[in-house]
């Protein structure tokens, strides 16, 4: 594997990998499935870093300025390696990496790029809260694992979740 620097971040329970890129030239050269085997190795909990997922940090957006060049994109994948518009907690444990790293002051709020659209996100002390905007309800769907399954609602808040309601655990 290619020598190149990350950083780990947890929020919520979540965790995930960082790579640094902030002028896109670490990563940036990378074919799709390049990336995505990338992230795949090191989301692995066997013999990777494990995670969650990746967060890559680049000044640019990818497709498009949505930020006109003042801010920060965050290019989010999911451990499979698949490309995702968003993620609540990866967007907390970014702008977290943005403050320590002191690439932002967090004394005003902060738009960050997402794939789903801009998002902002506010530092107080200790807290960091993002405004995913209002929820989409896009209908039923059902949920299952082996041996049992529960109709559940399509909730999109800048990606898709399904919410269940159970009696009990």
């Amino acid at each position: 594997m290619p020598d190149y620097p990350f950083l780990k971040g947890h929020g919520t329970e979540n965790d995930f990998v960082l790579l640094p890129d902030h002028d896109g030239t670490i990563h940036g050269d990378l074919s799709a499935e390049q990336m995505a085997e990338r992230v795949r190795a090191l989301c692995d909990r066997r013999a990777g870093i494990g995670g969650d997922g990746v967060l890559r940090v680049v000044r640019d957006p990818l497709d498009g300025d949505p930020l006109g060049g003042e801010g920060w994109f965050m290019d989010y994948r999911n451990a499979d390696g698949s490309v995702a518009e968003m993620c609540g907690n990866g967007i907390r444990v970014f702008v977290r990496y943005l403050l320590e790293a002191g690439l932002v002051d967090g004394s005003a709020p902060l738009p960050i790029g997402t794939r789903d659209g801009v998002k902002v996100v506010t530092v107080d002390g200790d807290l960091v809260t993002a405004d995913l905007g209002t929820p989409q309800v896009l209908g039923e769907t059902k949920v299952a694992v082996p041996g049992r399954a529960w109709v559940a609602r399509h909730v999109d808040m800048g990606n898709p979740h399904a919410v269940a309601f159970v009696d009990s655990l």
